[in-house]
């Protein structure tokens, strides 16, 4: 594990316009760490960022336990929000059992806002959120919103409009950002952020300007740049970016693994002959492992 990278990486991020790091997710692989990886992970991107931007620390783990001592961590260390998926080993589908699992979580931090982490694909946990958060918000105290991986806009729309707007519901699904951002998202927290932040950065902004045209031209780049992406293991296929990028994250821990060499410049070649090292972003500076 190689966190001496991370106040570089922290830095190139915040300095193409990142807001917000969400910490020991999906890509960063939280749920193939032990406790005490995802406590030093945590640790080190509190550091490296500084107070620049806020961090959000996910503690998610099939121990209620365990992830209740993360949640206890995260607030040790300054971390500023925290989030957690729900158990995922035994799936869980009832929306009162859900709640009761993270009023567990939140309990170990209560000082600091709460988001619900929901990714059906791969927790299994397809559960009703509008009223999983009617519910949660009489038992979690610190319960502040959702960080929505799904594509159901109309679900989104609904759990943003709740109550007069009283949760901040964060979209995830990088592909849909410009169709969450018509439906009324104000945030997003994606993968792919972490490779071409400058291109969703224009999209917003062209979006906010009402110029459609050019912010469907690029969340037309996205889809096609994940596309590409996704024509390998995708999170290896992320951190091979990153290393071409200038940032060596190593290779992806079991189940998932890395690249090989061939893998790797095929993917590279693929990303040039669509541009996509103009308009993702400046390349970092290289780092030895």
């Amino acid at each position: 594990m190689n966190t001496a990278v991370i106040p570089a990486l922290t830095d190139h991020l915040i300095g193409e316009g990142i807001q917000g790091l969400y910490v020991c997710g999906t890509t960063g692989e939280g749920m193939s760490l032990s406790t005490e990886e995802r406590k030093t992970v945590a640790e080190a991107y509190v550091d490296a960022c500084g107070g620049r931007a806020p961090v959000i620390v996910q503690v998610g783990h099939n121990s209620l336990a365990e992830a209740k001592r993360l949640a206890e961590h995260a607030g040790e260390i300054g971390a500023d929000l925290i989030s957690a998926t729900c158990p995922s080993y035994f799936k869980l589908d009832d929306v009162v059992a859900i709640v009761e699992c993270m009023a567990e979580v939140a309990g170990g931090c209560p000082d600091i806002p709460f988001y619900y982490y929901h990714i059906p694909a791969l927790t299994g946990s397809s559960i009703d959120l509008v009223t999983f958060l009617q519910l949660a918000s009489e038992r979690i105290s610190n319960l502040a919103g959702l960080k929505y991986t799904d594509t159901k806009l109309y679900e989104f729309q609904e759990c943003l409009e709740l109550d007069g707007g009283r949760f901040d519901v964060v979209w995830g699904c990088d592909e849909m950002l410009l169709g969450a951002l018509a439906t009324g998202a104000n945030a997003a927290i994606g993968s792919t952020y972490n490779v071409a932040a400058p291109l969703y950065t224009k999209l917003i902004s062209a979006f906010l300007a009402a110029d459609l045209s050019e912010a469907r031209r690029l969340q037309s780049l996205s889809v096609k740049m994940i596309r590409m992406l996704n024509q390998f293991p995708f999170h290896a296929a992320m951190k091979a970016v990153l290393g071409i990028k200038g940032f060596d994250l190593g290779r992806c821990r079991l189940p998932q693994g890395g690249l090989t060499l061939d893998q790797t410049q095929t993917l590279q070649s693929e990303l040039q002959t669509m541009g996509f090292f103009q308009w993702a972003g400046s390349m970092g500076t290289k780092h030895e492992r």
